[in-house]
């Protein structure tokens, strides 16, 4: 497959394009700087700005899927904001190129920890995460909307760490996965293998499913 992947150089968007160029994908990798991505075998790199619908349009258009890894960095002084700028060009930007297929790496902050109650309602939540959290929520509610494009959204698990790939991870739909009474984590190389494995074999069109490890 050919797969545009938006926020290659990030900590989710690294992983995924490792993964994807491993199973042999090509890859158009969408980067405002060009010049932070090496060159490797199946990469295409196209200098594009996520938050110009007509440049992800013209970056995604012939390929066959959409993988949105995209965040303007936690430190952003309008994270929020630009967070939601970026997601609605990033849509729009994908219908206009003609790809149906797109697939959102989120945030685990709208999973459920209760009836009625998401991770980023509960008063623990850490406050530098919030304003990303509460971005991502929206997201989904905006993904949720979409009727033209074969969409799903991916939650991450509370814990998303650095660590070995094991190829091995279990699904979970809306709530918090839990390891024994502590929430549940996965490696970033672990998230990037269910990142691909629902692009080549899709089992959550227009819906959000979230995973961990075993």
């Amino acid at each position: 497959m050919n797969i545009a992947l938006i926020g290659p150089t990030g900590f989710v968007g690294s992983a995924v394009l490792a993964e994807a160029l491993q199973r042999g994908h090509a890859v158009t990798a969408l980067s405002r700087h060009p010049d932070t991505l090496s060159a490797q075998a199946g990469l295409t790199v196209v200098q594009a700005d996520a938050t110009d619908p007509a440049q992800v349009a013209a970056a995604v258009a012939g390929t066959d899927a959409v993988v949105s890894a995209y965040n303007p960095g936690w430190t952003h002084p309008q994270l929020h904001d630009e967070y939601l700028r970026g997601t609605r060009a990033i849509f729009e930007g994908v219908k206009r190129g003609g790809v149906k297929r797109l697939l959102v790496v989120g945030g685990a902050g709208s999973l459920y920890v209760a009836p009625g109650v998401q991770l980023v309602d509960t008063p623990t939540f850490p406050a530098e995460w919030k304003q990303g959290a509460l971005a991502a929520r929206e997201a989904l509610d905006l993904i949720r909307q979409e009727t033209s494009l074969d969409w799903t959204f991916l939650s991450p698990p509370v814990f998303l760490q650095p660590g070995q790939r094991t190829g091995a991870y279990r699904l979970g739909r809306d709530e918090v996965l839990m390891a024994g009474d502590q929430p549940a984590g996965i490696s970033v190389a672990d998230l990037a293998v269910a990142v691909l494995d629902e692009i080549e074999r899709p089992r959550h069109l227009q819906r959000r499913f979230t995973v961990a490890s075993p």
